[in-house]
């Protein structure tokens, strides 16, 4: 049939074409047409639910992928402008596409910990794609005003969306490839923050299950150490209306570490924020979450290290009740960790400061504690 056989020699052309090398025997123009003919061809995407299918177009495709990636990395000047459009097509083939429904759709949150990691089939071809997209990004070529057309806003929301994907492979590749549009593209700058912003507020507030926010908190926790100082109000409202009440999910274990780093990052740019994220970690303290006040207690002994005299004055007693709630707790390794505060010596000189004020509050319960507790290592401690 006509149409058999057109088709067949497309293929065969195709072979052709993936297999042809971007070598030194062709000239400069020679090359760019092939890249460009590559690019257009790797937007052809293959099912890898079924990995016994099309194996030989998938390790043409994951041949040609290498091959562009080397190409573009051990050369200047290849990717113009007239390159655009089929580079994009090409990633937003590859990378945009529906994430499958979470294995625990509705019981916990994915744990690392505990849980089997899900990792993409895809993932040979994605890995690729990702590289040679943020060898782009970061190519002495790159060139912004050309770029606008294309990383707009539905580009990055469609990215922003991938975040919350099972596999933690991905969420680091696309850390690093939203980092360096926020560097690279400014008039971007301000839509990503919303939209980070936006998928951290429907988390606090209505779904508690997201894979990605710890790599969103990476993402702002550099983009936090760039505000200039004075902080605008508008930095100023996304730590008391977002980051502070990340506290209160459930899921917090999952991103302890980057939150606690944003909150400290606040502190650095401006000391006198203190009290008000004091106060708001004593609101969100939990209540019946031992591993989680844990947390809490390591992220008040960070806050001990930047807080200036001061501040630590004007919230030393509620900060006290607190503290001392935590000492004369059953939970062993929530006393451990508060008493573990007393190694500081900053922070001791501040108690020292303000004895007046915190002795009346701790003195009474401490001396109880230390003669009750059923843990001996803590009640040597006290």
């Amino acid at each position: 049939m006509p149409g058999t056989k057109s088709s067949t020699a497309a293929a065969r052309a195709r072979r052709r074409t993936l297999h042809s090398c971007l070598g030194e025997e062709l000239s400069d123009v020679e090359r760019h047409e092939l890249l460009s003919q590559k690019l257009a061809q790797c937007t052809v995407v293959f099912d890898f639910q079924n990995l016994n299918e099309n194996l030989e177009g998938k390790e043409a495709k994951q041949t040609t992928l290498t091959e562009i990636f080397g190409y573009i990395s051990e050369r200047t000047g290849v990717i113009t402008p007239d390159l655009y459009p089929n580079l994009f097509k090409m990633v937003s083939a590859n990378l945009f596409r529906t994430i499958p429904p979470q294995i625990n759709a509705f019981g916990d949150p994915f744990d690392p910990e505990e849980d089997e990691p899900r990792e993409e089939a895809a993932w040979p071809h994605l890995c690729l794609v990702y590289h040679i997209f943020l060898r782009f990004l970061e190519s002495g070529d790159f060139n912004q005003g050309v770029a606008r057309s294309y990383i707009d806003n539905a580009f990055t929301m469609q990215l922003l969306e991938l975040f919350d994907c099972e596999d933690v492979r991905e969420r680091e590749s696309l850390k690093t490839v939203l980092h360096r549009i926020y560097g690279k593209m400014l008039n971007m700058r301000s839509f990503i923050r919303k939209s980070i912003n936006h998928i951290f507020l429907q988390f606090i507030y209505e779904t508690q299950r997201h894979n990605g926010i710890a790599e969103l908190l990476e993402i702002l926790g550099s983009i936090i150490n760039g505000f200039t100082v004075p902080l605008k109000e508008e930095h100023i409202g996304f730590l008391h209306r977002v980051l502070l009440p990340l506290h209160k999910a459930r899921p917090m274990a999952l991103y302890y570490a980057q939150l606690s780093y944003c909150t400290v990052q606040f502190l650095e740019k401006d000391p006198g924020l203190a009290e008000t994220i004091l106060r708001s970690l004593l609101r969100f303290w939990p209540k019946v979450n031992s591993p989680k006040e844990v947390m809490f207690v390591s992220e008040i002994e960070s806050i001990m290290d930047v807080i200036e005299p001061a501040q630590f004055a004007a919230v030393c007693q509620p900060l006290f009740q607190q503290v001392v709630k935590c000492i004369v707790s059953p939970h062993f390794q929530v006393a451990e960790r508060t008493l573990g505060m007393w190694r500081n010596n900053y922070f001791v000189s501040m108690i020292t400061d303000n004895i007046h004020l915190i002795l009346p509050i701790a003195l009474s319960g401490i001396y109880r504690h230390s003669r009750s507790h059923w843990n001996r290592n803590i009640h040597n401690q006290v």
